[in-house]
């Protein structure tokens, strides 16, 4: 499942690259990974990696709330760039029969 985050080309509001001058994607990336993992949410089972001139956000967290804060987080980080976000929530709700063995 594929959920869009950002969109291509440049970030509304946001400053453009000078002419000539690369925009550097993978900082902007290591950055993503270390707000994630620094603030409030501590998480550090989302990744984010350049693939086909996109960035492709995965993994595993453990609630909706959490999902909305990553993506947020990304949209702010990766504002003008095309975001692929293939982030799930983890089912942590108690079986409600007993395994048969």
């Amino acid at each position: 499942m594929s959920d869009p985050v950002g969109h291509q080309g440049p970030a509304a509001g946001g400053p453009a690259p000078a002419a000539g001058e690369p925009e550097n994607v993978e900082y902007r990336v290591a950055h993503l990974q270390d707000r994630l993992a620094a603030e409030e949410l501590g998480e550090l089972g989302v990744r984010a990696e350049v693939r086909a001139g996109a960035i492709a956000l995965t993994g595993t967290v453990p609630s909706a709330r959490c999902r909305e804060t990553v993506l947020r987080i990304a949209r702010e980080e990766l504002a003008g760039l095309t975001v692929h976000a293939d982030v799930v929530v983890a089912d942590a709700t108690r079986p409600d029969h007993a395994e048969e063995l």
